[in-house]
């Protein structure tokens, strides 16, 4: 089973872009979602602050890598996964994260001019073997 999320926020940091073996393109970023109340105690706002790492794939990867910077507010729709691994010193370590179906900026505060991508036919790629198109940011 599964549960779509969406979160809105700024991102905490740059995207980062990096490839697979196979060519495909695989961005992350933070997200920071604030949260704001009146304590109805006080009456005093209060603040919390919650911290998701979201990853993307593929084309979408690589729109967010061309697009999106530190300190954006953006919306994102996915799902949570759930990874686990061991480090090199033998400890268990374990994350959930946003795995991005769309990202978006968003418009409350912002504006943004929308440039549709011309993406090469299934099959085309550069000497390396990476996906061609003009703009890709380097790797």
């Amino acid at each position: 089973m599964t549960t779509t999320t969406t979160i809105i926020g700024n991102l905490t940091r740059d995207p980062e872009i990096r490839y697979t073996r196979d060519g495909q393109a695989t961005t992350s970023f933070g997200i920071a979602s604030n949260r704001r109340w009146v304590n109805r105690d006080t009456q005093d706002w209060e603040e919390a602050v919650s911290y998701f790492d979201v990853v993307t794939w593929r084309d979408l990867a690589e729109n967010v890598a061309l697009s999106l910077v530190k300190g954006v507010r953006v919306v994102v729709t996915g799902r949570l996964e759930h990874r686990s691994w061991e480090t090199e010193e033998g400890e268990k370590r374990s994350k959930v994260e946003v795995v991005a179906d769309e990202v978006g900026v968003a418009l409350r505060y912002a504006t943004v001019d929308v440039h549709r991508v011309e993406r090469p036919h299934q099959g085309e790629a550069d000497d390396d073997g990476f996906p061609t198109w003009e703009g890709r940011r380097s790797r």
